[in-house]
């Protein structure tokens, strides 16, 4: 018989321990979506989510068990969850299979086939599940807790389970031992310390233990809680590791991402879930079977939660993730909150002009900005000026301007926004002219001294802005020129985190997703269109070379030219035919650069139009390999 402080401790650890499952399985499910979202197109990602997924349904189920109140119930669930438990095992080969890959330890077919053969040997086990001959009838008469009896097929898949994730292990070790990177090394080994949590915390040992578990409750209990904190702990170690696989990203921005996603999913529910069973059963106690503070306390927690997580991400990003590079993030978050858009600028400008208007009575005004040698209007307010046209004269009364003065030109005064001297700036030498200010004359007055000083002082703010934005522009084309160059040392690092001797040794460019839909829409508007005029490849150094030196300028039409480039460099030597080596440049020559119809084309080649789909894909990203190949000569002229 237990004391009542021992039964005490006994229903607190089991509450806890209750908490600690549903927040597995919610965490386990929201690292599944991260996945499932952020990196789905990398096979270790994709056997990570297998394994989540398994992990989703085996503390889910379990949660929900030790919940329920009829015996029927509870044995469903606890049967439900050997769905998850068979599963996990080919889900582990799967994942070590990729981490060798990865490694540059490609399968020769063996591997490959086995993790096959696995998935065929658990969907078996789930035949026998059916059959009801995997596990045995619900115990309830022996404490801790209600499971279920094995059978001799139990005993069977456990040999099966504990083999195959014993050959998982093996894989995991082969992998870390061909990591030459100290980082790749390291997130080797959190991997490794991670993935061994949902493998041992996963499997029903009440099978094979619950004599002794019987024999000391609150060992049992306290010892599931443990597991179950080290669970929790280790499959979000695990996610961390597998996060960098298959993306292209910092590792700060991969770290910041991670970290956010865990804090607004995993522990806001998981402290809400406990805040809510902890203030029901606190109610249970003291007889309230309906406790109106638990929806008031549910949506307190979440509220505060989720401030709290938005006040401190800032503080959390740059002392956990900027590391030594903390001055240069923190000045380029500060220009990203503080970044002078197009709309703030007008926006801005506005203002001003209707301060000169308030000011001088006036019933209109403009301010033209200097862009080269041309000057336009950039934003007017009152009635439309007849002299847009001919702001030439007005940019000629400013030729011989040393200083600061207005001029009148038809009926308008006009006052020149120039540069703010700058140390850049030689003692003699005149700031540099941004634009002007006009403003309609009322009735042929003069201005006043007043209005003059107060008008130059808001010329001098339109000035300034003028200023930032032209600086702005500088800074622009500035990142546009790098963000292909950026993109691809990107990709380049990412792919080398885990195998840095063949991929950085690899002629083969690594071809982006994104590029290759890039050139895909591109060639879909070879002929015009908005997909080829504002497409990102414009920002490329050799669309942007061959425009200057080919094309007088005119983008659209360098970028056509190097797609058709590119894809003549698909062309097989020799004449044109219908066969095989032929296929690739043949759809795109006819597709896009004839612009025939699929149906067509595919009638043409004799293929099926799913067939001319898939081998457009292959058409396309060779395409982009080639305008990839182009971009990185241009760069080493």
């Amino acid at each position: 018989m237990f004391s009542g402080w021992t039964i005490s401790i006994l229903a607190g650890i089991t509450t806890l321990n209750q908490i600690l499952t549903a927040g597995i399985a919610i965490t386990a499910f929201s690292l599944l979506i991260y996945a499932l979202t952020f990196n789905l197109r990398d096979r270790v990602a994709r056997s990570f989510a297998m394994i989540m997924a398994s992990v989703v349904i085996i503390f889910t189920t379990e949660a929900i068990q030790s919940s329920v109140r009829t015996l029927d119930m509870v044995e469903l669930f606890l049967r439900l969850q050997w769905i998850g438990i068979i599963f996990l095992p080919p889900a582990y080969l799967h994942l070590s299979d990729a981490l060798l890959v990865t490694a540059g330890r490609p399968s020769r077919g063996r591997r490959r086939w086995a993790v096959r053969a696995m998935y065929v040997v658990s969907v078996g086990f789930i035949i026998v599940w059916v059959t009801g001959l995997l596990v045995g009838d619900l115990v309830t008469d022996k404490l801790p807790a209600p499971h279920l009896a094995r059978t001799g097929w139990t005993e069977i898949f456990t040999i099966y389970y504990l083999a195959i994730m014993l050959l998982a292990a093996i894989n995991f070790i082969r992998a870390y031992q061909r990591m030459l990177t100290r980082s790749g090394r390291r997130r080797m080994l959190y991997l490794m310390a991670g993935a061994t949590a949902p493998a041992l915390g996963s499997y029903p040992y009440l099978l094979f233990g619950s004599s002794l578990a019987a024999d000391h409750p609150l060992m049992f209990w306290v010892t599931a809680t443990v597991i179950n904190f080290g669970v929790g702990a280790l499959i979000i170690t695990m996610a961390y590791a597998i996060a960098f696989f298959g993306v292209s990203w910092p590792d700060r921005v991969v770290k910041s991402r991670l970290f956010k996603w865990i804090m607004r999913g995993p522990v806001t529910a998981s402290i809400t879930l406990a805040v809510m069973t902890i203030v029901r059963r606190a109610g249970e106690t003291f007889g309230v079977e309906y406790n109106a503070g638990v929806p008031v306390l549910t949506v307190a927690t979440i509220l505060l939660l989720e401030h709290l997580i938005t006040v401190i991400a800032p503080i959390w990003e740059r002392m956990l993730f900027f590391g030594r590079d903390r001055a240069e993030l923190t000045l380029l978050q500060n220009i990203e909150e503080r970044l002078l858009t197009q709309s703030d600028l007008r926006q801005f400008l506005e203002s001003v002009l209707a301060a000169v208007r308030d000011h001088m009575q006036s019933p209109s005004a403009f301010i033209a900005a200097l862009d080269g040698e041309q000057l336009a209007i950039l934003i007017s307010a009152g009635r439309p000026f007849a002299e847009r046209e001919n702001l030439g004269q007005a940019l000629e009364l400013l030729e011989n301007d040393s200083g600061r003065s207005e001029y009148l030109w038809n009926d308008t005064w006009i006052l020149p926004l120039r540069q703010r001297r700058t140390e850049d700036l030689d003692l003699d030498e005149e700031p540099t002219l941004l634009g002007l200010l006009g403003v309609a004359r009322v009735d042929s007055k003069d201005i006043e001294s007043d209005q003059l000083k107060a008008l130059w002082r808001l010329a001098e703010r339109a000035a300034l802005a003028l200023e930032d934005r032209q600086l702005q522009q500088r800074v622009f084309r500035s990142l546009e020129d790098l963000e292909p160059q950026a993109e691809l040392l990107q990709r380049m690092r990412a792919i080398s985190r885990y195998d840095t001797k063949t991929n950085l040794l690899s002629e083969e460019i690594p071809i982006d997703t994104d590029m290759a839909e890039w050139v895909r829409e591109a060639l879909n508007h070879y002929w015009g269109g908005p997909k080829l005029t504002d497409s990102p490849l414009m920002r490329l150094r050799v669309v942007q070379e061959t425009a200057r030196e080919e094309h007088e300028g005119n983008m659209p039409n360098a970028l056509r030219a190097i797609l058709k480039r590119a894809v003549e460099q698909v062309r097989p030597n020799g004449e044109r035919r219908f066969t095989t080596e032929w296929i690739l440049y043949n759809i795109l020559d006819l597709k896009f650069i004839e612009g025939r119809k699929v149906r067509e084309v595919a009638s043409r080649l004799a293929m099926s139009e799913a067939d001319l789909y898939r081998k457009q894909r292959v058409a396309v990203e060779a395409v982009a390999k080639s305008i990839l190949e182009m971009e990185n000569h241009s760069e080493t002229k």
